[in-house]
C-alpha cells in the first residue's frame, strides 16, 4: 500500500484551502507558492477534486477555489479517493485473485489493513487538521514566507 504523491499533494492543497477559507476564493498560484507544488499539477488535482464535489471554482477577478460544504464535512479519505489514489494494501487491489486467480495466504490481513486505513482517514476531517496547533504553526510560517516572496517580486518589478 502506498499513498502516492498525488494523494499527499491533494490533501496538502485541500488543507491549505481550508486554512485560508476565510480569505475568500484561493488561487492555485497562492497554494503553489505556499506548498511548493506546480500550478499545472494543482490544476490536474483540482479538476478531480471539483468532479468529486469537494471544491467549487469561482470565476472572474478575485476568483479561485473554495471548499464545497465546509472543512468539517470533508474527510481525508474523501480527498484521497477523489484523486483516484488507492488505499488498498493488497497486491490484487482487493479482487482476491492474488495467487494464480485465487486468494493468497495473506490477502485477508492486507484487506483488513486497507479497511482500517480507510476508516482512520475517514475519521479525520479538514476541520480537525485546521484546529491542530502544530499545523497552525506551519501555516503561519508558510504565510510569512509567501508574503516575503511577494514583497521581493514587487520590489523587482518596480526596478525593472
Amino acid at each position: 500500500m502506498r499513498l502516492t504523491t498525488k494523494g499527499r499533494y491533494a490533501v496538502t492543497a485541500m488543507l491549505d484551502l481550508a486554512l485560508h477559507e476565510d480569505q475568500g476564493p484561493i488561487t492555485l498560484a497562492d497554494i503553489s507558492m505556499r506548498q511548493g507544488v506546480s500550478i499545472s499539477y494543482l490544476e490536474q488535482l483540482f479538476a478531480k477534486l471539483r468532479r468529486g464535489k469537494l471544491v467549487e471554482s469561482v470565476r472572474g477577478p478575485g476568483g479561485g477555489y473554495k471548499l464545497a460544504g465546509g472543512a468539517a464535512a470533508i474527510s481525508v479519505a474523501q480527498i484521497v479517493e477523489a484523486v483516484n489514489d488507492s488505499m488498498d494494501a493488497t497486491r490484487c487491489l482487493g479482487k482476491g485473485d492474488c495467487q494464480d486467480g485465487a486468494v493468497c495466504l495473506t490477502h485477508h490481513l492486507w484487506s483488513d489493513l486497507s479497511a482500517r486505513l480507510r476508516q482512520f482517514l475517514d475519521e479525520i476531517s479538514l476541520a480537525d487538521l485546521v484546529s491542530r496547533e502544530d499545523i497552525q504553526r506551519v501555516s503561519s510560517r508558510q504565510d510569512h514566507c509567501a508574503t516575503n516572496v511577494r514583497s521581493s517580486i514587487s520590489a523587482l518589478e518596480r526596478i525593472i
